[in-house]
């Protein structure tokens, strides 16, 4: 889980992309027009230290306070600016509504699925999830809007990686071995190769991959 400076989420729609093999002042038919919709991306952008723990025994999130900085906020804000729904399980939310407050999330501008065994009742734009996984995020990604923030954690991450639904990676890596605690990645997930986007430094130490996936 990220928390990183001031979060701005301003609302966009998909272009719909012309068919090159459409001739010119010929309209388009309505299966050209949904054939050619751009999917939606689901994006996990989150931060690990460099042993890959997201998090200390007891969830103790403490290590991400050795890079706060006043102004820096690692890219964040324009991040959540191209996302208008996010996907998290419930233990982030726990800690991020007690630590932080339910308008990091639901500020109203955009849909929040708390992934759930227990069913809850919604609560504004926050839907508590008990469904399958997969299928929530296929109907998503086929839907229209911005595209989709994963905040964690790592069963809701590894579930998706198991079913090859997350389609690039903004890892955080900061600096420091935690020893133990919650790994963000496990074993026995299907191999998966990866293509760098761009690395970022900070003077803080913190380090920023940011990969997409191979298709």
């Amino acid at each position: 889980m990220n928390n990183f400076g001031t979060r701005i989420y301003p609302g966009l729609i998909h272009p719909i992309i012309r068919p090159l093999d459409t001739p010119a002042g010929m309209p388009w038919s309505t299966s050209d027009m949904i054939n050619k919709r751009i999917m939606r991306t689901l994006t996990l952008n989150i931060a690990t230290s460099l042993d890959g723990y997201i998090a200390k025994p007891n969830d103790d999130l403490s290590f991400l306070k050795l890079v706060e900085k006043e102004g820096e906020d690692y890219g964040y804000a324009a991040f959540t600016a191209t996302i208008d729904t996010i996907i998290l399980g419930r233990k982030t939310y726990d800690w991020v509504l007690r630590e932080i407050g339910p308008s990091h999330y639901d500020n109203g501008d955009r849909n929040v699925y708390v992934i759930t065994r227990i069913e809850r009742p919604a609560v504004g734009r926050t839907i508590f999830y008990n469904g399958d996984l997969a299928k929530l995020v296929q109907q998503l990604k086929s839907g229209s809007g911005k595209n989709i923030y994963c905040d964690g954690g790592a069963e809701i991450v590894n579930a998706l990686l198991e079913d090859d639904l997350i389609d690039e990676f903004i890892i955080s890596v900061i600096p420091v071995l935690v020893g133990n605690g919650r790994r963000l990645f496990k074993d026995g997930r299907p191999e998966q190769e990866l293509e760098l986007i761009s690395v970022k430094t900070f003077d803080t130490g913190l380090a920023q991959f940011h990969y997409k996936r191979k298709k």
